[in-house]
């Protein structure tokens, strides 16, 4: 794995760094790394629709080019803003990568 998330403290982003490095050389399989993975990474954020919102409006995006964006549709993302639905899954970790890199991450 060479995942590059920002770790929850110091001491374990050199551990995860540590991990990384056996895993690349082997002598950690790709299991025990994703275990490394999830202890030491912090978690993608929560969207709510304000947070939402307020990332789609930060990059001047309408609610269409945010959809197509996350491959999912306008009236999705609408839903979101509205506080009906929340996302969740591949677009809440898309969403953690626009707001984090920037929207040329993704593109």
């Amino acid at each position: 794995m060479t995942t590059k998330t920002k770790a929850k403290s110091r001491i374990l982003e050199a551990v995860h760094e540590t991990a990384n490095d056996l895993h690349r050389l082997g002598f950690i399989d790709k299991r025990k790394m994703q275990k490394y993975d999830v202890l030491c990474l912090e978690p993608v954020q929560d969207y709510d629709a304000v947070k939402v919102k307020a990332l789609r409006e930060r990059l001047h995006l309408s609610q269409a080019v945010l959809a197509s964006v996350l491959n999912t549709s306008a009236s999705t993302v609408r839903k979101w803003e509205g506080g009906d639905k929340r996302p969740s899954g591949p677009s809440q970790k898309l969403l953690d990568i626009i707001e984090r890199k920037g929207l040329e991450a993704v593109l």
